[in-house]
């Protein structure tokens, strides 16, 4: 079903189009902007309440930029899906997150007027300046470069570090710090009060009303920034003397609070601001699911990415099954943490701003003196983790596999190397689903088993899940877990803690000819193959490693010895993961037989159900069936 859009937005395929209409039919444009995400998220999912706050500065920002030539950055992008719809994918857009579909993220590929591909958070700053250092570098005087940025974003340690960098790099820069309090979960830490006070603050708001009149006076009459820019910037370092300001201080000229809302007032401040020469800053203050009541007033974190819903009444549509259902692997790890930090003081909890996701809102509930958000920080949360382990304590690091490549430094130098027993619990491990690939969790097997100390492990079910987190609370070094996205297959998951031996894994069905080895809850697919092909007279042998490092050697002296067929299964990346620590382990050990791995390939796979994504990879349940017919075909043939 394409959704009809209003009738001004109808007429709107790109900014060139927008630019044609008047200034006073905005507010109209923003209306309908806004209606068409509602009508479009409502019944196809998709994130929300951040594209909701922003739809009076997209329209703005394309308004006055030259777009594409103008460089426009959106940080981590959950908010870009109305800079989408003005840019030429309307018709598309029912399309996003869909297998095969638009992108739900900026995409470099996808369109000229994305700029950078985002996904990752407080990336937008580093990518605007790299853009405006280049512009002067071949004299372009003229290209304006924006990045807009979160709140949340900024709490990122990349965004201090580009700012860092831009206040002395005298480039024409424009950082547009969207404040709204939020990031996905409510946010956290020093900034967010700091910000809270700028925007509370009365000298702030006067000296914010005396500088738009400056500004306004010097582009009415045409008063040159030069001339104008000294009372700009000695009217801010008045309030400074009262209230210090964190941007100033970095040498960015800060400009704000304004109201983001007010579509017209950030027209004449943005087209002002194209004549302020350097890097400056404008706070722009929104509120995340603005103009849709239940998203305005509700759960802001509910309405991030709500699913379906009915656009009337705001209900979200919740399947409820007829029978009992496996949880979330998520809330099967919120849950054991709880049940083992009571067993054991020395448990603690860490996440990087996904209490949430990550289900480490449930022991911040239970237990808050244990239990921290450290804000968008990953490096910081490893390190973190390794100072309370430092003075026996036991952290549990929750980091989405995705963005714990952010902090694979921290893992080597400051967990690995000095041995500490810190249990790094990667979700989100294998395709991420509708997000696509800036959040597949494709290579922590990879990355990870390389690392002296660290224990890599996965679980196929819940009861694993929960004896591995057990096991790694009494391991005294590194441990990890990873585990995917959604659910598991244990209906009845809370079972009695076990704890399971370094590296042993286990026989789930015998068989003859060929062996399944496989890591993880994919192995739950391997149990369906089987299935399939006992109806066709083949009975594989099927083993569950557990762990890739260490692996269990009697287990694999068992299987080369009996079997010369041997297929690997992992969701993780070919190259350097499960399957070639098998065979690496085979070579070494003076095996030969005919493997045969199935994983991700060494490409980049896009966005769609995992289900979908796994089928295009060859490993889903009929997947795995026809590899092993393949290989017993092969052998009939010899």
């Amino acid at each position: 079903m394409l959704i009809q859009p209003g009738e001004l937005l109808a007429q709107i395929n790109s900014p060139a189009d927008l630019k044609k209409f008047p200034k006073e039919k905005l507010v109209q444009i923003c209306d309908e902007l806004r209606q068409y995400i509602v009508d479009n998220v409502s019944v196809y999912g998709g994130h929300f309440g951040a594209s909701l706050g922003v739809v009076e500065l997209t329209v703005a920002l394309h308004y006055i930029l030259n777009t594409p030539e103008d460089q426009l950055v959106w940080d981590v992008g959950h908010q870009a899906y109305g800079h989408k719809i003005l840019t030429g994918r309307r018709d598309q857009f029912h399309t996003n997150r869909v297998y095969g579909g638009i992108s739900g993220f900026p995409k470099r590929k996808e369109s000229e007027y994305d700029t950078f591909g985002v996904g990752h958070s407080s990336t937008s700053i580093s990518a605007a300046l790299g853009m405006a250092v280049a512009s002067k570098y071949k004299g372009i005087k003229q290209k304006q470069h924006v990045a807009v940025i979160g709140d949340g974003s900024m709490t990122g340690g990349m965004a201090f570090e580009a700012m860092n960098h831009a206040g002395v790099s005298d480039s024409n820069l424009l950082i547009i710090l969207n404040d709204n309090c939020m990031s996905i979960d409510p946010n956290v830490g020093a900034l967010k009060d700091y910000l809270t006070d700028i925007t509370t603050s009365h000298t702030y708001n006067k000296v914010k009303d005396e500088v738009w009149k400056l500004l306004g006076k010097f582009s009415k009459f045409g008063t040159s920034a030069q001339d104008v820019i000294s009372k700009v910037e000695g009217a801010i370092k008045s309030a400074v003397l009262n209230q210090s300001n964190l941007f100033e201080s970095l040498n960015l000229r800060y400009f704000g609070p304004v109201d983001g809302h007010d579509v017209n007032h950030m027209v004449e401040i943005l087209q002002d601001m194209r004549d302020i020469p350097g890097p400056k800053i404008l706070h722009c203050v929104t509120v995340k699911g603005k103009g849709y009541a239940p998203a305005e007033n509700g759960n802001k974190t509910t309405w991030h990415a709500p699913g379906t819903f009915d656009k009337v009444t705001g209900e979200i549509f919740k399947k409820t099954p007829s029978t009992p259902q496996a949880p979330k692997y998520q809330e099967v790890f919120g849950h054991t943490l709880v049940e083992l930090a009571e067993m054991d003081d020395r448990i603690m909890g860490v996440t990087p701003a996904m209490p949430s996701g990550s289900s480490m809102n449930i022991m911040m509930k239970a237990m808050p003196d244990r239990a921290f958000d450290v804000g968008i920080a990953e490096q910081h949360a490893v390190t973190f983790s390794a100072g309370l382990a430092t003075q026996g304590l036991v952290p549990f690091c929750n980091i989405y596999s995705t963005f714990m490549q952010r902090a694979y430094d921290q893992v080597v130098h400051d967990v690995c190397l000095q041995n500490l027993p810190v249990v790094l619990c990667l979700d989100r491990a294998g395709f991420a689903g509708a997000d696509g690939p800036t959040h597949h969790g494709a290579y922590d097997i990879a990355y990870f088993r390389c690392i002296p100390n660290l224990v890599v492990s996965a679980p196929m079910n819940e009861e694993e899940l929960r004896n591995m987190m057990y096991s790694g609370s009494l391991h005294n070094g590194p441990y990890s877990i990873r585990y995917p996205r959604g659910k598991g297959v244990m209906p009845e998951w809370k079972t009695p803690f076990r704890k399971i031996p370094l590296g042993q894994g286990r026989i789930i069905k015998e068989g003859e000819e060929i062996a399944i080895l496989t890591i993880g809850h994919i192995g739950n697919y391997a149990v369906e193959a089987s299935e399939i092909l006992s109806k066709e007279g083949l009975n594989p042998a099927h083993y569950d490693m557990r762990f890739v490092k260490p692996l269990d050697e009697e287990l694999l002296h068992e299987v080369f010895g009996k079997f010369t067929k041997v297929i690997t299964v992992e969701d993780g990346c070919l190259q350097g993961g499960f399957g070639s620590a098998v065979l690496e382990w085979m070579m070494d050990h003076g095996y030969q037989a005919q493997v045969k791995r199935l994983g991700i390939p060494d490409d980049v796979i896009e966005h769609g159900e995992q289900l979908e994504l796994h089928k295009e990879c060859g490993f889903d349940p009929e997947g795995i069936a026809e590899a092993v017919k393949s290989m017993a075909e092969i052998a009939k043939s010899h």
